[in-house]
């Protein structure tokens, strides 16, 4: 079956912009398949999903992705500037999707623009921080092969590390759950 999506891009449906996440084809017995579609809405990041009928006909939105380094934060918006063209761009809460405690000053994202507009802003899922506060080791761990200590990152979140862990230390984070994945090697 030939599907006309493709993970990634941008869709008009009623009137608002979705990116497609995911599609997966399904059959129950002699029925024809239904095809299940996963789309991310570009005002607040909510997961929606539709069947490929309800969606029809599909109009895809041109768009284009560009580099955009956040610059700082001005009341409730995000000062980003386009790394090519160096035009300002405010983005608001919503459009970041809770990125906004692993953003970096001075550092490049990825964004994603339609009419020449910043929808939104691609993090990895993983991101390396400074740590700027944390306990020195206590005495012997024991036995004890996972033990943790809490340490204060550059940009505020708290998280557990473990001993080895000291001030100055850039360590990945997992920007889903909040958790260490390890060490940075720099």
């Amino acid at each position: 079956m030939h599907v006309p999506l493709k993970r990634g891009m941008l869709i008009r449906h009623q009137g608002h912009l979705y990116v497609v996440s995911d599609f997966t084809e399904r059959r129950t017995g002699k029925q024809r398949a239904t095809v299940h579609v996963a789309l991310r809405d570009t005002r607040d990041g909510h997961q929606v999903d539709r069947t490929l009928d309800q969606l029809e006909p599909i109009e895809e939105v041109p768009s284009a992705r560009r580099d955009l380094q956040y610059l700082y934060t001005a009341g409730e918006t995000w000062v980003f500037m386009d790394t090519e063209s160096f035009e300002q761009y405010e983005l608001t809460d919503t459009q970041l999707h809770g990125c906004q405690p692993f953003l970096r000053e001075g550092e490049a994202y990825r964004s994603l623009f339609a009419d020449e507009q910043p929808l939104s802003v691609d993090l990895p899922d993983v991101v390396s921080l400074k740590v700027s506060l944390t306990a020195p080791p206590s005495h012997s761990v024991g036995a004890q092969s996972n033990v943790m200590k809490e340490a204060e990152l550059e940009n505020g979140l708290e998280v557990h590390v473990p001993l080895f862990i000291k001030n100055g230390d850039t360590i990945r984070i997992n920007r889903r759950d909040k958790t260490y994945v390890g060490k940075d090697s720099q």
